[in-house]
């Protein structure tokens, strides 16, 4: 009676929510793209190429979710701190030494 409570965590609970091996809008939003461009052209070249920019833009977004299944989320997070922490340094900046009594 005095071990810990266990939980169980199922690993769909746990798990990125993915259609078609890609992002869920991303996926969503590229399909939308190219039924706008299927019907926008309304003839046989038309379909075509939403057919290719469709299987294009899966490719993509099929192995940008394999490499890291967050990916789209990390990079709005590193777009909206861009200006905040920059890659490196500005020109101005300067090389401050340690001081010599700080251990």
């Amino acid at each position: 009676m005095n071990h810990p409570r266990e939980v169980i965590f199922h690993r769909s609970a746990n798990r990125p929510h993915l259609i078609l091996g890609g992002d869920r809008e991303l996926v969503l939003f590229s399909i939308l793209l190219c039924a706008l461009v299927a019907f926008s052209l309304m003839n046989l070249y038309g379909v075509l190429l939403a057919g290719v920019l469709w299987g294009a833009s899966m490719g993509a977004l099929t192995r940008m979710a394999k490499s890291d299944p967050l990916l789209r989320h990390i990079y709005i997070r590193h777009v909206r701190y861009q200006s905040y922490y920059p890659a490196k340094s500005p020109k101005t900046a300067t090389a401050d030494t340690t001081p010599l009594q700080w251990k």
